[in-house]
């Protein structure tokens, strides 16, 4: 997953200063992902994983926040300025995909604190790891039917429609 998220920066890093944070942001959450499902449980602090497990939930519910109202709006605008119904047309499945997703890491943030047992633990990170992943193709979709599109047209329209 996280090879996927660097290969995602690679593909749309530099595209603009939001997307690019927005990319820096879900590979800062991956990271503390990896190091929460790393940690070994029986030799584990278990104020060491709450903590995590609380930055991890604030990083989701921000990289998410973001997604929602800047990255997708601004993505949307650029389509409508250059009248790609097309790309709007398959965006609207992308949005429908990505708010259904969106439930899945609200669910997990509302349920973390609450999580016992270190089996529940891992069950739920496995099933938010498998979320993550289904997300971060869906948007990296959306970038492209959005806003690959339009990138071969000359910066000055791409500077007008918000994205540089």
């Amino acid at each position: 997953m996280l090879e996927s998220c660097k290969s995602a920066k690679e593909r749309w890093g530099g595209v603009s200063t939001l997307i690019d944070n927005w990319l820096n942001a879900r590979q800062e959450m991956l990271v503390l992902y990896c190091s929460i499902t790393g940690i070994d449980q029986r030799e584990g602090d278990s104020a060491s994983l709450q903590d995590k497990l609380r930055d991890f939930c604030q990083l989701l519910i921000d990289y998410v926040s973001t997604g929602h109202f800047e990255i997708y709006e601004q993505l949307a605008q650029e389509a409508l300025e250059f009248e790609d119904e097309s790309a709007l047309a398959e965006s609207s499945q992308l949005f429908s995909a990505l708010r259904t997703n969106t439930n899945k890491c609200l669910d997990f943030n509302d349920k973390c604190e609450k999580l016992g047992s270190m089996p529940a633990l891992q069950k739920k990170l496995s099933d938010i790891g498998e979320a993550l992943e289904e997300r971060f193709l869906v948007e990296d979709r959306l970038i492209a039917v959005l806003h690959k599109a339009h990138s071969g047209d000359s910066s000055d329209e791409r500077v007008s429609a918000g994205l540089r």
